[in-house]
């Protein structure tokens, strides 16, 4: 798969998550929702015993020895991606997922060296940071996605992770990926255009760390100006690429950057 990716000029990027008490849940396309158990369920682990949501399974709270496995096989899985040729790694601590149910007083309300204080919150995401940087070559970048606010009062904040930003900065990681919520189902998300763009300004300013910009960022003008005027360093697309698949090929053409794109001739005379 790699070295496809390569052929194509594109560089080969992996993101390794766990996805904690949001696991043992059914594909989108299927549903959703916590899978029952007579479709093979599984027990979910999480920083505490704290469902996501009704009708979600509890998790089972890690102790701190498993934590620390934890962080064994995020190395592990950095050590895999770089023998299969991906050529960036970025750790997923967003979204109500593991890492980011660590960072989360929503979500940890552990008395141990892992819980209570801003510092023991964030040590698991900053410990596995500095596992994944220690086996991955320093020739490729190390991403890492947050969200940078809750959108629920007493939960996680923008200001929790502009520190959050620049100690993982200390710890090699080379650009933070700037998205939100996910811990708290009754959040009130502002979506809108470009609404999460905020954060990686403000990251971006405050801790001194390349950013990307992402949620809702569908215009290749709108693109163009986050960058170009310092906003961020990079913008992410996901659904974006699946509505269109050929976003590339049109920003090009928007923003007259045709000369910057390899077209394949078949598609030239369509698009040019």
């Amino acid at each position: 798969i790699t070295s496809f990716i390569k052929r194509q000029g594109a560089t080969p990027a992996i993101q390794l998550a766990h996805a904690g008490r949001k696991a043992s849940t059914a594909r989108p396309w299927e549903g959703g929702g916590p899978v029952a158990q007579d479709r093979g369920s599984w027990q979910p682990v999480g920083a505490s015993a704290i469902a996501f949501a009704a009708g979600y399974p509890t998790p089972t709270a890690l102790s701190t020895a498993e934590v620390g496995t934890i962080v064994d096989a995020f190395r592990a899985a950095a050590r895999r991606s770089d023998a299969a040729g991906f050529d960036l790694i970025e750790l997923h601590a967003a979204h109500g997922y593991l890492l980011h149910s660590f960072l989360s007083p929503l979500s940890n309300q552990r008395t141990d060296h892992y819980g209570g204080s801003f510092a023991n919150r964030i040590r698991l995401l900053v410990e596995t940071a500095m596992a994944t940087r220690s086996v991955w070559p320093e020739s490729k970048p190390l991403f890492v996605r947050i969200s940078c606010t809750d959108w629920v009062d007493g939960g996680w904040t923008i200001e929790e992770s502009v520190e959050l930003a620049r100690q993982l900065k200390d710890v090699g990681v080379d650009l933070i990926d700037c998205s939100s919520g996910g811990s708290s189902p009754t959040a009130k998300v502002p979506v809108g255009a470009g609404y999460q763009t905020p954060f990686a300004e403000r990251i971006r300013r405050e801790a001194n760390i390349p950013t990307a910009a992402v949620g809702m960022i569908t215009q290749p003008m709108q693109a163009d100006e986050l960058v170009r005027n310092g906003r961020a360093d990079m913008v992410l697309l996901a659904r974006e690429l699946l509505r269109d698949p050929y976003w590339p090929l049109h920003a090009a053409q928007v923003l007259h950057q045709r000369e910057q794109v390899a077209v394949p001739p078949q598609y030239a005379r369509a698009l040019f």
